[in-house]
């Protein structure tokens, strides 16, 4: 899988499933900017803060020339993060799983369901299911991304990482086509794109200056 590079041509992301709004993909939006949230629907952190500054940055910016898309992705709890779950948080605003325990600490949830709907276009993130053996080659690109210092530290450190990396590889069952090919850290995460389809920008959690980038980039 070539991934993506900031500066250059945003790749088309694989999906499984629509389950809001007609199928799309930036090649569909030349001539906006496109903000698609990558989050996961046992995500706490994507549903306090994320999902609401998409939710915003759509209502204020759709008819200056925003496009916002929203991707359920998975790359743990695949037990939770599925497309089952996805379906009941659009048609009932039903969460699960830790979104369900910290909205409920937080007093955010109405009689057990979420008091706000996502206003725009949501698909499935394509999960492909793992072979049982992993690569060298995995576990050296996998270190290579995270840990671009790992070549400099002792052979003890090394050796305890290699192996650290390859149990959590084998743990996983599914690749999370769209979330390893933009090499995403976690969720939630964004993807902006230009009016010309380029990357702009990949960044993972909260993002306070993300509006002022919108704004820059729809003046371009």
């Amino acid at each position: 899988m070539i991934k993506a590079v900031i500066g250059q041509k945003a790749p088309l992301f694989s999906v499984s499933d629509w389950v809001q709004c007609e199928p799309t993909n930036f090649d569909q939006h030349t001539g906006k900017v496109v903000l698609l949230e990558i989050f996961q629907v046992n995500c706490p952190g994507c549903f306090l803060y994320a999902l609401p500054q998409a939710i915003d940055l759509h209502q204020r910016y759709s008819d200056k020339g925003l496009t916002v898309l929203g991707i359920a992705t998975a790359f743990e709890d695949f037990d939770k993060n599925t497309l089952e779950n996805l379906l009941k948080l659009v048609k009932h605003g039903e969460v699960i799983g830790e979104t369900l325990h910290i909205l409920e600490q937080h007093s955010i949830l109405t009689e057990g369901r979420l008091p706000f709907s996502i206003p725009f276009a949501l698909a499935m993130d394509k999960l492909v299911k793992r072979d049982n053996d992993v690569s060298e080659d995995e576990i050296n690109t996998f270190i290579e991304e995270q840990l671009p210092n790992f070549g400099q530290q002792s052979k003890t450190y090394q050796k305890n990482v290699l192996q650290q990396v390859r149990a959590y590889l084998q743990k996983l069952e599914y690749h999370a086509q769209t979330f390893e090919l933009f090499n995403l850290k976690g969720t939630p995460s964004h993807i902006l794109v230009d009016k010309k389809g380029i990357l702009r920008d990949c960044s993972f959690g909260t993002h306070s200056e993300l509006e002022k980038l919108i704004q820059d980039l729809l003046q371009e």
